[in-house]
This record gives structure tokens, sequence and C-alpha cells, in this order.
């Protein structure tokens, strides 16, 4: 969303029920996110698990995280199953995909959000947010696949591609803490992007 379309969204909405996401977000401070679902279709499939972890002044603040199962409204197949290892039963007892979701933006604020694709998961989110407030999430946004991207492009331009996170990992030296785990890519993602901004020379 550009900046644009963010200053009519806070005028048209910020002083309705949502108008803490308008307020001036911490400086240097983004929050790491990432999904777990059901699937890979934004339209119809559902959000099982969110977790997200505050990155502030370079540092990683894994005790402020937030982590929440989702009830999907839904059942979800085997081959959901065998990529991140959610069963039926972890599901069974959470709150509702919208309670979640409020939950979440209520906690998120203002401030960025940052992720590996990270347009996906705010698709998932903006279908529900959407449906709740009557407009989309109005949050900056920061892919670290497109700033990998971005660096292998001006240091190499004819052999730039996009990466998977496993390969943005590795060569930031980042250990995949667990894999298509949302804390554990939440958490390493946040690393990732921390290297990242080091070797750019960014504070």
């Amino acid at each position: 969303m550009n900046a644009l379309r963010r200053r009519w969204l806070a005028w048209r909405h910020g002083g309705g029920p949502w108008a803490a996401l308008f307020e001036r977000p911490p400086p240097g401070e983004v929050v790491s996110l990432d999904l777990e679902t059901t699937g890979l279709d934004t339209a119809s499939d559902r959000i099982l698990r969110i977790a997200a972890v505050p990155v502030r002044g370079g540092r990683v603040m894994l005790s402020e995280r937030f982590e929440r199962w989702v009830d999907p409204g839904r059942a979800f197949g085997i081959d959901s199953i065998r990529h991140h290892r959610i069963l039926p039963g972890d599901v069974a007892a959470a709150e509702a995909e919208r309670d979640v979701v409020e939950a979440f933006l209520r906690w998120l604020g203002p401030r960025p959000l940052l992720g590996y694709c990270i347009d996906f998961d705010i698709a998932l989110l903006d279908r529900v947010f959407h449906a709740a407030a009557g407009f989309a999430l109005p949050n900056r946004r920061i892919d670290v696949a497109e700033l990998d991207f971005r660096r292998q492009w001006l240091i190499q331009p004819e052999t730039a591609r996009r990466r998977d996170l496993d390969a943005i990992l590795a060569d930031a030296g980042v250990p995949p803490l667990q894999r298509h785990d949302a804390l554990g890519d939440a958490a390493a993602t946040a690393l990732a992007w921390c290297v990242l901004r080091a070797r750019a020379g960014e504070a």
C-alpha cells in the first residue's frame, strides 16, 4: 500500500475503532510475522497459527511475541498436515479466525510488518480484517525475499534471482530454528533481516 493510500485511510478511519493502526510507529521497530495456513489459496484457505516477534534496535524480542492457535472453521487435508505438522486436534479448541486476527492487530498497532513473501500473509489477514473493518490493513510491509533479491542485484545483477527462505537463512548464517513452524520462521526471518541490514550498513 502506497503512502497516499495510507494517508487517505487515516483521514477516513483515523477516528474509528482501528485508529491505533494509523498512529506514528515506534522508530526503529518492526514486527516479523509468519502464518501457518490450510493451504496457499488466499481466497479460500484459512489461518491455523499466527506468530509475530518484534525487532527493536537490531534485537529480536522473543519475550514480547504474539503467538496464537486459530480455528480455521473448516477441514484441512493431508498435504497441509505434512507441510506444517498441525493436526485438526491442535486447533479444535482454538479461537475463531476473526477473533485472533483482531487481537493480533490490536497488539501490532502501527508497526511495520516484516516477513518472507509477506504479501501472502497480509492477503490472508486482509481477507479477515477487511470484512470486519471495511478497509485493508494500512501497515507498511517489508519483504525479506525482495530485500535479498535487491542486494544480489546490486552485487552481481546477471546472477540475481529470488531465493527460498532456506537459501536466504543459509547465506545470512542464520540456523533454521524450526522450519514450517510459525514462531520459528518468524524469528529466523527477523534474524535474517538484521543481517541484511547490517550488510547494507543500516543501523
